[in-house]
């Protein structure tokens, strides 16, 4: 049977069509699923018995099974879900006081192969789908009880950072369609500047970013040239860090110049972290004319990685020099490290779990 979990409004209209149903009805259901957060059709009580049955017949709302979950000493929250396939990606929850961030995954694995990144290291499978993107943060949201959706601010699943497994602009299509689904303001309704999609550099899809979703965008850039930044990001041979930027200029031409772009800054010992790196990053940004703030990630290291974090002393020193020059260049403070569950550290192999 056919989920409709990721189905746009038009193809659910499409498909009570299907059913001899009228139109309006799909909104009625769309709410259903993604305001109430209902897997049950026989609860949909503004539904006639006979659509009901119909549903319960022909279509599911299944969400992805979860395999393991574990809870951060500092409530880090990351399950490993499991499609019908047998597939699995892992899903992370990082929460603040009063609000928190849903991480999601676009692919099984990953493509682009950063020699830092944990997920790297596991070959791509397959694409998620816009449904298999969309039950990530629904799966969440069932873990914290927050359905239906909660209308004033105290809304703990508040943002969502697409920097989960995978390469979200190699899986273009369905991650659009599924932040779409997220964002609509008769359902999930996560407003659309607290999304951020990240992206290793796909230059030729920057762009759409902005004209065709509206989100926030961090750029993964981790090294200020091209030569190092190939060293551990094979994906810049294909896209080297001028076209990135120059994508990056179509971006904020379309969002405006306040709308700041995030360029993440991974802090590897010996490599990446000296006073004329971060001279050479503020030159970068200068010469493109990029309004900019930096998110220095310290390290965070996985079995038989081969790299090291920098010293404290060194990333205090690196975000100093790029303040002076005027970027907001915050340090990242680690979260969820003791079950793998920071940043480059996910895979979806069952004893990482």
């Amino acid at each position: 049977m056919k989920n409709l979990i990721g189905l746009s409004k038009e193809e659910l209209v499409d498909e009570l069509a299907l059913l001899g149903e009228k139109s309006f009805r799909a909104k009625q259901l769309w709410q259903w699923i993604y305001f109430r957060g209902e897997t049950d059709f026989d609860k949909m009580s503004n539904l006639s018995k006979d659509l009901r049955a119909k549903l319960k017949e022909n279509y599911t709302l299944n969400r992805p099974k979860i395999v393991a979950e574990q809870i951060s000493n500092d409530k880090t929250h990351k399950w490993l879900l499991e499609f019908d396939d047998g597939e699995r990606i892992e899903t992370v929850y990082i929460p603040e006081e009063d609000r928190g961030a849903v991480c999601i995954s676009t692919q099984v694995g990953c493509a682009v192969g950063c020699k830092f990144c944990h997920t790297g290291s596991q070959k791509i499978t397959r694409n998620l789908t816009a449904g298999e993107i969309v039950a990530q943060f629904m799966v969440a949201r069932d873990a914290y009880g927050e359905w239906p959706s909660p209308t004033s601010e105290t809304r703990y699943l508040s943002n969502i950072v697409v920097m989960g497994m995978g390469e979200p602009l190699l899986n273009k299509d369905n991650t659009f369609k599924a932040l779409r689904i997220l964002s609509d303001g008769d359902g999930i309704a996560i407003s659309k500047r607290r999304i951020t999609l990240s992206t290793s550099g796909i230059a030729p899809n920057i762009e759409s970013v902005a004209a065709d979703l509206g989100v926030k965008l961090a750029i993964s850039l981790h090294a200020p040239n091209n030569e190092k930044r190939s060293q551990i990001m094979p994906i810049n041979q294909r896209y080297p860090i001028e076209e990135v930027l120059k994508a990056c200029q179509k971006y904020q031409y379309i969002m405006g110049m306040s709308r700041m772009i995030t360029f993440e800054y991974l802090m590897l010992k010996n490599f990446n972290d000296t006073p004329d790196d971060a001279k050479e990053l503020i030159a970068l940004m200068k010469k493109y004319n990029i309004g900019a703030k930096f998110n220095l990630i310290p390290f965070n290291p996985w079995p038989s990685c081969g790299f090291e974090p920098s010293s404290n002393n060194k990333v205090h020193n690196f975000s100093k020099i790029l303040e002076a020059a005027g970027y907001e260049a915050p340090i990242r403070v680690a979260r969820g490290q003791d079950i793998l569950a920071a940043c480059g550290q996910l895979k979806s192999k069952k004893q990482t779990a």
